[in-house]
């Protein structure tokens, strides 16, 4: 979606008509999640999603990821960790979402929504 510049289409195939956002920077629906992703693609041209894990369980899917440059333009942007969650509705579409969001610092800087200018205590990252 957010890689191929084709937010609108990837909801209308892959997002249910009945969609319950819980961020709360997106309204509900499939029609607000393109609209929201198609913004931040056209005014972020490296606008970029790493995805590092998926998991599958029952009718849940959760995804561990790495938004770049969703929010700046900045070529060392180290991004924004994701892990969104997904309920799937019976034809394999997501019918409600979860994320939670956290600044991915670097090694001199490892909390910087926590605490700035901490060192890393571990060389694990956390991708």
């Amino acid at each position: 979606m957010i890689n191929q510049k084709k937010s609108e289409e990837f909801v209308a195939e892959f997002i249910s008509p009945a969609y319950v956002q819980h961020n709360p920077l997106i309204a509900n629906g499939p029609v607000a999640l393109g609209q929201f992703f198609g913004q931040i693609t056209r005014e972020r041209a490296k606008a970029r999603v790493v995805v590092h894990k998926i998991i599958a369980v029952g009718d849940y899917v959760w995804a561990h990821v790495n938004f770049l440059n969703l929010f700046n333009d900045d070529p060392n942007d180290t991004g924004i960790a994701g892990v969104d969650i997904y309920k799937m509705d019976a034809d394999g579409k997501a019918i409600e979402h979860w994320d939670t969001l956290q600044l991915v610092g670097d090694p001199k800087n490892s909390a910087p929504w926590l605490a700035p200018n901490v060192s890393r205590a571990n060389p694990n990252g956390m991708f």
